[in-house]
Formats: C-alpha cells, structure tokens, sequence
C-alpha cells in the first residue's frame, strides 16, 4: 500500500494537494526524497510504492489502490525488482490515460545508455541521484519545485 507524506506549505491552490507518486524500492532514497520535499514550501502530497508492479497498480487503481489519487508527477527510479523503472516508464506512455503525467526518472545511474533509453521511452526529465546529500536534495526540492509550481500540466 502507498505510504503518504504531506509537505507543508503552499501553492497556487492549497486546497487541492500536489499528488507525487514516488516509485523507489530503497528505503534510505524513499527518506531523503521525502525530507527533500516536505522542506518545501510546497502543497506536495507524496505516495510511495516499492516497485514497478505497485506502481502500476496504483496508477490503473488496481490491487489495493482503488482509491489511489491521479499524481501529477512520478519520481522513477530505474533499478527495482519484480519490474523495473524502463518497463514501467513504457506502460505508462503506452496507456492513453497515463500518457500526459511528467515522469522523472531519478536514479543512480549516469550511464549514457540509461539516459538515451530513458528519453526514447519518452521520459520528461532524467536526473542521477546526487551521492552528496544536500546536492541530493536540492535536486529533488527543484523538481518539485519545478513541476508543482513552475509549469502547467495538464488538469
């Protein structure tokens, strides 16, 4: 089941949270994701799922995740088991209902052919996990940022 965490703060519409359906199967990322964003000033609401099969499952509301809300932005990481991050990446844009929400990748990885496979899957972002903590974070606070306050997505 998805664990949710609530950033505080605001946004355009505070009433209305910013679903992030964060897609990450270790632990100690899941914390410092979550860290990055509730330090925020954001209206952020984060759902985490462990693996590509969850994933999917919350984003058709499936398997336990009847109730699950639409996100407005998924955090992917690549390596996970059961189904990893490039095959969930093509389910979603495959899906005509899926299609339109950004995905991140945000992974351990800088191999170029993670990169090329990412964006030819048709990935909106792709940014590689800082090992530096407070680089770590800011990234993920920009891409929050970024998506939650900066662009428009589609309703």
């Amino acid at each position: 089941m998805a664990d949710q965490t609530t950033a505080r703060g605001s946004s355009t519409d505070a009433a209305v949270p910013f679903n992030v359906l964060l897609v990450e199967d270790d632990e100690g990322d899941v914390i410092m994701i979550r860290e990055a964003i509730e330090s925020r000033s954001t209206n952020t609401e984060l759902h985490v799922v462990n693996d590509g099969i969850e994933a999917v499952a919350f984003l058709r509301r499936t398997d336990g995740y009847g109730d699950a809300p639409r996100p407005r932005l998924i955090l992917l990481d690549l390596n996970m088991p059961r189904m990893d991050g490039r095959e969930v990446l093509a389910e979603i844009k495959a899906d005509p209902e899926l299609i339109t929400i950004p995905v991140v990748v945000l992974t351990t990885s800088a191999a170029d052919e993670d990169v090329l496979s990412s964006y030819s899957l048709h990935a909106n972002a792709y940014v590689t996990k800082r090992a530096d903590l407070d680089e770590f974070l800011a990234a993920v606070g920009k891409v929050d940022e970024f998506f939650a306050a900066t662009v428009r997505l589609p309703a």
